[in-house]
């Protein structure tokens, strides 16, 4: 007969949650950021092609940090979904409120029900017409959901990063100014020059090939709804946006 092993209840979600804790935060770092021209979205990703910045629908972006093939799984279906409500109903019912609730489920069902829970950290954001009408929600593992101001930061070292932005951080700054000031916050997580063992002196330049960046404009065609929000930078355009900060 075999015997069998009793695991209080308070114990295995212990447990799951560490679990869970320990892989995002072996994850580098995301800065998802409201200021005056939209939102910006900034990740430590020296990946040319395993994104954690993708676009969701017309002015709705995803973050994530944790392990790629689980939340690209939920990026997959988050873009499913806004693209039947979009059909079903109008473009302007797909909201970042309501993806959110959706994943808030998706990610709760599973740590509770599954195993083994995603080792995941989302932020779903959406450009308004007005700063103040930007929304960035921000879900855990086991699908909590939170309605931030201003800034998010997920993964790796996030409180260092945190303490390094919150001086540079200001509802005023432009998207290029926005994503000067995520750079420069994200060496306290290490971003260092490739084959560098210790986290960047802050004198020296951003390497933007360990950088992944994105935007969400926001610019009135777009609200109209003439074009969608969300564009990527790299390239020649991230280095000289990078430059012209370490020139000022």
């Amino acid at each position: 007969m075999t015997q069998q092993f009793y695991v209080s209840p308070e114990q295995l979600m212990k447990d799951r949650a560490d679990f869970a804790r320990k892989g995002i935060g072996r994850g580098r770092s995301v800065v998802v950021m409201s200021c005056r021209d939209g939102i910006a979205l900034v990740a430590e990703n020296p990946s040319p092609s395993l994104h954690k910045l993708g676009e969701i629908y017309d002015r709705i972006a995803f973050a994530a940090v944790g392990k790629y093939n689980e939340f690209e799984s939920l990026r997959q279906a988050g873009v499913r979904y806004a693209d039947v409500r979009g059909y079903s109903y109008a473009r302007e019912d797909v909201t970042a409120r309501g993806l959110a609730s959706v994943y808030a489920q998706s990610l709760g069902a599973v740590f509770t029900a599954e195993s083994k829970p995603f080792e995941v950290e989302l932020v779903v954001a959406e450009v308004g017409r007005t700063q103040n009408s930007d929304h960035l929600y921000r879900l855990t593992f086991d699908g909590s959901i939170a309605d931030e101001t201003g800034f998010v930061v997920m993964g790796g070292a996030a409180d260092a990063v945190v303490d390094g932005l919150r001086g540079n951080w200001s509802a005023e700054l432009s998207l290029p100014e926005a994503v000067r000031a995520a750079a420069r916050s994200l060496r306290h997580d290490g971003l260092a020059t490739p084959g560098a063992g210790d986290p960047q002196p802050s004198s020296q330049p951003v390497d933007p090939t360990l950088l992944e960046v994105a935007f969400l404009e926001r610019d009135p065609d777009t609200l109209r709804g003439s074009r969608r929000a969300f564009r990527r930078i790299g390239g020649p355009e991230l280095e000289h946006l990078l430059e012209q900060g370490e020139d000022a």
